[in-house]
């Protein structure tokens, strides 16, 4: 292999370290090429001898391999578990190539029933846990590749060095910033701590407003304190979220919260957005990363994801101190009331706490968490909050269907619905829709009342324009 030119080895699918150490050291001998040395394990974390994977991690880690990980045997979510306590041990790059899941007797074939966007869901997923290689191993089509590929070329955002901590950016002489009590009607009361109501409204497809307008006029005299409008949710083509709000504020006095992505805009676009979205009035924003394109209906889309949602608050922050994200002078600051994302239901509870204290030291005022369903769950990770300070808004989410909780389930990225509430959601499905809608709207409340007194308000989802369902959750 050497005289045939090869560029490195990969050493996969061993089963004990003893034989994996004896083909690194084989190597090793006759060259300094990389090595890629990848073990497999079982359902239960294990090698087929019994080796947790921590100690797997710990060992390949001592012996210089330039990339270790895991690949084969098991499919992409016990993968994911592997690698996450893999990254505890090792601070070496990590590889992961799982099986697309566990393949199924038909006939006389053995079938991997994994989908593509299935195994990219996952692929993104490691990524996050820490692999900086991805893939695929039995039952891995050029399809799986091609889905895994498209997905890490949105996770590869261009590093524009814009983030600093807060303290360090400083007005220039002259310019005093806004206070948060200062800059909008939502900010005066997050300063002062009062309960806010918030509602969340998708943009509609075609061009014209109107249905919007109706549903803010009823929210408004329902007395919801603002609504929010969802900037190309699901990465699909609806009118744009800054007009949008510019409409409802004009043509319904109601205050906007504006959801603002990376996904979709240069850094040169983006300040342009935020500029004139203060000139127009519109205060208020929850800045997010977005969508990738391939959850859309829209997958040779391209992102741009110049920064993320961190590098995104800190642009905010200093547009509210007169200084642009190169640091020159815009004139008078910005008044935004900058808003965050925070799942409390994230795989790695440790790294979302992580993100949400550099979105605090990146300058963000509140924090707006995905929807919440299990009430034990969000007061676990609503504690561990406190430190940061910071108001923070649940989520809430009525179900109207079956369907649409599984979906939530399994399709939308961040979303954590428990098996008792989809269980629940099912046995009032067979009774009809009718009772599937009020039970959807039970288990809402029941989350409010078990949660509201902690939080400092409620952010609530009118699924597919069900204004009427949000509405009725906000009275309870």
């Amino acid at each position: 292999l050497l005289d045939g030119g090869v560029d490195g080895f990969v050493l996969e699918t061993f089963g004990t370290r003893d034989e994996l150490h004896t083909a690194y050291l084989a190597v090793r001998s006759l060259c300094d090429l990389p090595i890629i040395a990848e073990m497999t394990i079982d359902e239960s974390g294990r090698t087929a001898y019994g080796t947790e994977v921590e100690k797997v991690a710990a060992t390949l880690d001592g012996w210089g391999a330039d990339v270790i990980g895991l690949n084969c045997s098991v499919g992409p979510a016990v993968m994911l578990d592997g690698i996450e306590r893999m990254a505890e041990f090792s601070q070496r790059p990590l590889v992961a190539q799982p099986n697309a899941g566990l393949p199924r007797l038909v006939g006389d074939r053995k079938i991997y029933l994994s989908s593509p966007d299935y195994m990219a869901n996952y692929a993104q997923r490691l990524i996050q846990a820490g692999a900086r290689f991805v893939g695929g191993c039995c039952g891995t089509t050029p399809e799986h590749i091609k889905k895994i590929r498209d997905l890490v070329a949105t996770m590869q955002p261009r590093q524009v060095q814009v983030v600093v901590a807060k303290q360090d950016v400083a007005p220039p002489d002259g310019i005093a910033p806004a206070s948060l009590s200062q800059r909008s009607h939502w900010g005066q009361k997050l300063a002062a701590r009062e309960f806010v109501r918030n509602v969340e409204l998708v943009p509609t497809k075609g061009w014209r407003p109107d249905r919007m307008i109706e549903q803010c006029r009823a929210l408004k005299e329902a007395g919801v304190d603002s609504v929010s409008v969802l900037d190309g949710p699901r990465a699909q083509s609806r009118v744009a979220a800054i007009p949008t709000a510019i409409v409802l504020e004009r043509e319904v006095g109601i205050e906007t919260v504006v959801h603002y992505t990376c996904r979709d805009r240069y850094m040169l676009g983006r300040l342009s957005d935020l500029l004139g979205a203060a000139g127009a009035g519109i205060r208020n924003r929850l800045l997010v990363t977005g969508d990738p394109p391939r959850l859309g209906p829209y997958p040779d889309a391209t992102a741009v994801f110049d920064i993320d949602s961190i590098g995104l608050t800190n642009v905010a922050y200093r547009l509210n101190h007169g200084l642009d994200a190169g640091g020159n002078l815009i004139g008078e600051p910005t008044r935004f009331v900058i808003g965050v994302a925070l799942n409390p239901s994230a795989v790695d509870p440790e790294r979302e706490l992580r993100k949400l204290y550099w979105k605090v030291d990146a300058g963000a005022d509140f924090a707006v968490t995905q929807p919440v369903f299990d009430p034990g769950q969000f007061g676990a990770f609503l504690e561990r909050t406190a430190e940061f300070d910071i108001p923070i808004i649940a989520g809430i989410w009525p179900l109207l269907s079956l369907g649409n909780a599984e979906f939530l389930a399994n399709e939308v990225p961040g979303q954590h619905v428990p098996d008792a509430v989809i269980a629940r959601m099912r046995r009032a499905q067979e009774r009809g829709k009718a009772a599937a809608r009020e039970e959807g709207i039970a288990i809402a409340r029941e989350v409010v009342e078990a949660i509201g007194h902690a939080v400092s308000g409620l952010h609530v989802s009118a699924p597919f324009g069900n204004v009427d369902v949000a509405m009725q959750v906000l009275e309870h």
